[in-house]
Formats: structure tokens, C-alpha cells, sequence
């Protein structure tokens, strides 16, 4: 199941995509959450069971892509986990040495715009840089989780581009404030549920694409750490709870290590692709002066 979190004439809703377009799911279902998050939260979550009502949906519940505005897939994440240096080609690239431990650091959701918004380069930096990675969604609650059962807990899987102001973020030790500047990251544009992927999303190619060139590319085989290992890290601190986020890093190619470094302008496009899920693309515009 392909589902998304939408925006129709100013209401919110939940659809799922099929052949001929976007079910309604709402329209079907008026009291369902209308939020992704809400929903994979609800004691009486079904993936399944929608699945056969989009299957089944008439044909007046079903919206073209055209009539739709996507918002970030979970617009309520209560964690977003994102893993730096997963890739050894961007450790290397970083001039990193590979971490024996994962790398994390989060984001906040005023830092998201959904599929085809606008990313927003801030007034304060040039160096706005991009970052092609997959997300794992939660989607069942769990705390030392042990690895062989991690996938259990997935729901499936989504895309990011992990915008990074990057000086802020070389400014300190520590990420956060270059991580999260308001619309600087994408996340969508839809939740692909894990059976429609292999196992922890191995062996799919990831790509990252600015104006149709490609400057990122690598099989989520080169991840340092794989889902199911981060799972069972992660919850060793902490509990996973249904609708966090865990990005799983980014390959090498990043704008600010090239010479001359690349750097994302007003009117550029960027796209993160991963095999078997499709396409987040978005737009990118300067913050507007107060």
C-alpha cells in the first residue's frame, strides 16, 4: 500500500494511491484519522484493511494527482532520528573516519515541507545543501528491541532530502541548529508499507538528482548501519513509538564537498529517488525579506 498524507481544497485527509489515482480515504472513512502519524498511533490501525477499502473504492472518491497538495508524509513525528555518516563514501567524502556506533541527531517538524512545496533557502546562508535518504516509519511500539524481530516494527518506508544550512551546522560540535531551519527538508511523498520493499529496504538504489544530473547514487546495501541494526540500537535507549522517523543517512556526492561546491538556489529542483518507491521532488525559492 502507497499511502499519503494530502491536502484537498483546504481540508486534510489520508489517500492511497492506485492505477487510476489518489483514493480519498476520508471521503470513505470519515472517521479516520487524517493524519499518518494519528493513524499508525490508533489502537484500531489496519494497513491491511485499507489497503482493500482503496482496492475497492468507487470511482467518485478517487482524485487526480493534479487536485491534491501533499504535506510531509508524518506531519506529527514524535522522533525524528537521522543517522550522519551511514555511507562509507560520505564519511570518507566528510573526512570522517567510519563510525563503530551510529551518529544521530534529529529533526523537528517546522523543518519539513511535503512532495512538489517549495524548500526555503533562509536569508541568513548561502550554503544550503541537500541530502538523497530513506526513512524507516514506525509502526509498532518497542524499547530494546532485539535485532532479529527489528523489522517487525516497521511500517514502511519514505523518502527525505535532509536540507543542511551548512554552516550553521559546522558552527558547533553538535548538528541541530543547521539541521532544522524552517522548510529546509523535505519527507515524502508517501509511505510505501514494508511488504511492498525487501526486507529492511536492502539492495535498492538511492539517487539524488539536482536539475535532472545525478550527484548522489548508492544501494542501501553500502549503509554502514542496516534497519534493523539501527532499530535495535536505537531502542536500546530509548522507545520507538508508532510514527517516528528514522533517517537512515545519506550517500556521498553532497554539495559542500565538491570543488567548486554545489549549493542549492532559487528555482533549482532536486529529486530523491529510491528504487521500488518512487520520486520526493521539490522546488527550491529564497525566504522572502519580513
Amino acid at each position: 500500500m502507497r499511502i499519503s498524507s494530502l491536502e484537498v481544497n483546504g481540508a486534510r485527509c489520508l489517500g492511497a494511491r492506485r492505477a487510476d489515482g489518489i483514493v480519498n480515504l476520508n471521503a470513505l472513512l470519515p472517521s479516520l484519522p487524517r493524519d499518518l502519524g494519528a493513524l499508525l498511533r490508533s489502537a484500531d490501525c489496519d494497513l491491511r484493511g485499507l489497503a482493500k477499502v482503496a482496492r475497492d473504492a468507487p470511482a467518485q472518491s478517487i482524485l487526480a494527482p493534479a487536485d491534491v497538495k501533499y504535506r510531509p508524509v508524518v506531519s506529527d513525528p514524535g522522533k525524528v532520528l537521522c543517522l550522519g555518516l551511514n555511507f562509507v563514501d560520505h564519511a570518507n567524502e566528510s573526512a570522517h573516519v567510519k563510525p563503530d556506533y551510529p551518529v544521530v541527531f534529529g529533526r523537528y517538524p517546522t523543518s519539513f515541507v511535503g512532495h512538489d512545496q517549495p524548500l526555503v533557502r533562509p536569508r541568513q546562508s548561502i550554503h544550503f545543501d541537500y541530502e538523497a535518504e530513506v526513512v524507516v516509519v514506525i509502526g509498532r511500539k518497542g524499547r530494546r528491541i532485539p535485532r532479529g524481530s527489528a523489522l517487525e516494527h516497521v511500517a514502511g518506508y519514505t523518502l527525505m532530502n535532509d536540507g543542511s544550512i551548512r554552516d550553521y551546522q559546522m558552527r558547533t560540535p553538535q548538528w541541530t541548529v543547521g539541521k532544522n531551519f524552517d522548510s529546509s527538508g523535505a519527507l515524502g511523498p508517501e509511505l510505501v508499507t514494508a511488504d511492498e520493499l525487501p526486507p529492511g529496504a536492502r539492495g535498492l538504489a538511492l539517487s539524488g538528482r539536482l536539475n535532472g544530473t545525478v550527484l548522489q547514487h548508492a544501494s542501501t546495501d553500502d549503509m554502514i548501519f542496516d534497519v534493523a541494526q539501527t532499530i535495535a540500537v536505537l531502542s536500546e535507549a530509548m522507545t520507538l513509538e508508532p510514527g517516528d522517523l528514522i533517517a537512515m543517512g545519506t550517500p556521498g556526492g553532497v554539495g559542500f564537498v565538491r570543488k567548486p561546491p554545489i549549493f542549492l538556489r532559487a528555482g533549482d529542483v532536486f529529486e530523491v529517488e529510491l528504487e521500488g518507491l518512487g520520486v520526493l521532488r521539490n522546488g527550491v525559492v529564497d525566504e522572502l525579506d519580513p
